[in-house]
């Protein structure tokens, strides 16, 4: 087996076993619901959770929010929707007021289940200005380098469903969320921008974030970030599942059984994915030579801050870094991957890089420096055979990337 097929092997045992199904079932295991229980599904997981719980628990209807591609069939008894993301459309906006009116009117014994992935801040959505200057605000965001809790504290305030605000909606209907977890530390209050669960985030910190990152800001939405959020909520039960801790000891498992000893450096990485690909071709540098079958992995989420107009994700720009520091190393490779399948706005789940990588593509004429500098690391992985294509995976719980010495 080369090492591109212990990549491969490694992501989908990882994969496999943070996939939510058992989790939703044990949350749901043992529960009494005496009134109507009501689904709303929400996130990249949606479709794999909500599949899950209708196996397990008596249903009076529903709805499932995912990302477009991830229905993989319908679901008996639950309206199945699809809708942008990482920016929200009007599927988006469509899909939420649908189920804003499912649940509407509930009494004080009825159930809202509310099964919550990352991804949800775009799925689920009201906004509290133009749908317009939300997309561009989001936009700005997303290119801008911003971490996803400094996104998620700006986000909350333009919606009418975020920083618990569904969970007023809600009331005094109860609210059980089973949330899967996709942000470092699993802060309940910022996953999918909280929904259902009180706002930890102030005012001041949403006005600091729109003054550092010098956001474009109408009056309308000023006014919204000054606007508190909800801070108490009665009707609401919270159980996490799911972290990016169970992926990193999931792949080192299957790093080991493939013979290699594997280190989790951490599963709490948070900077941009070049500098953690220089880093991690760093690592597999110092230690290449070290006559043992090495795994180091890295858990946790980086960000990409735009500088140019091409195509790529995280992980893609990740591997990509890293393969500038592992250039003519033989047996080595660094792969990274979303564990939820899609890496930004791409059909990949990642990439791979080994000592050839940077070779191939000078020979191509091709700098990794300026791939870098116009973030177009899809089509530069393409050229090598280095993109990581899984499909939608059916979990979400952050990355992770991996340095193999063989």
């Amino acid at each position: 087996m080369n090492m591109r097929m212990q990549a491969e092997t490694m992501i989908h045992t990882a994969i496999g076993a943070v996939l939510p199904d058992a989790a939703v079932i044990r949350a749901l295991e043992g529960k009494q619901f005496p009134g109507r229980v009501i689904l709303v599904a929400v996130g990249k997981a949606a479709w794999q959770m909500a599949k899950a719980a209708k196996s397990c628990c008596r249903l009076d209807g529903g709805i499932v929010i995912t990302k477009y591609g991830h229905v993989r069939e319908p679901l008996e008894g639950l309206d199945c929707r699809e809708a942008g993301h990482p920016i929200p459309d009007e599927n988006s906006f469509a899909a939420t007021q649908a189920a804003l009116e499912l649940t509407e009117n509930l009494k004080e014994r009825d159930t809202v289940l509310f099964l919550l992935s990352g991804g949800g801040s775009a799925l689920f959505e009201k906004p509290l200005i133009s749908g317009a200057e939300l997309q561009d605000i989001t936009a700005q965001l997303l290119s801008c380098g911003a971490e996803i809790t400094e996104i998620n504290t700006i986000r909350k305030r333009l919606s009418a469903v975020k920083g618990g605000r569904f969970a007023q909606h809600c009331a005094p209907a109860q609210v059980f969320s089973v949330v899967l977890s996709d942000i470092i530390g699993d802060p309940l209050d910022m996953i999918a921008s909280g929904p259902a669960y009180p706002d930890s985030s102030t005012c001041g910190q949403a006005l600091a974030v729109a003054e550092k990152y010098g956001l474009r800001l109408s009056d309308e939405a000023r006014r919204c970030l000054e606007r508190e959020t909800p801070k108490v909520l009665t009707n609401v039960q919270t159980q996490i599942t799911g972290s990016v801790r169970e992926l990193c000891a999931a792949a080192a498992s299957a790093a080991e059984n493939l013979g290699y000893v594997p280190y989790i450096l951490t599963d709490r990485l948070n900077c941009q994915a070049k500098e953690a690909g220089a880093f991690l071709g760093a690592m597999a540098r110092t230690y290449h030579n070290c006559g043992k079958k090495l795994a180091f992995l890295a858990g946790g989420e980086t960000v990409v801050k735009l500088t140019g107009s091409g195509k790529g994700g995280r992980n893609q720009e990740l591997a990509l870094s890293a393969a500038a520091a592992i250039e003519g190393l033989e047996n080595v490779c660094i792969f990274s991957i979303g564990s939820d399948g899609t890496d930004g706005p791409t059909d990949a789940a990642g990439g791979y890089a080994d000592g050839k990588t940077a070779q191939s593509l000078r020979q191509m004429g091709i700098s990794i420096h300026a791939v870098l500098q116009q973030n177009d690391a899809y089509h530069t992985l393409q050229k090598t055979g280095g993109l990581i294509i899984t499909g939608p995976t059916g979990t979400n719980v952050n990355d992770v990337a991996v340095v193999l010495i063989g």
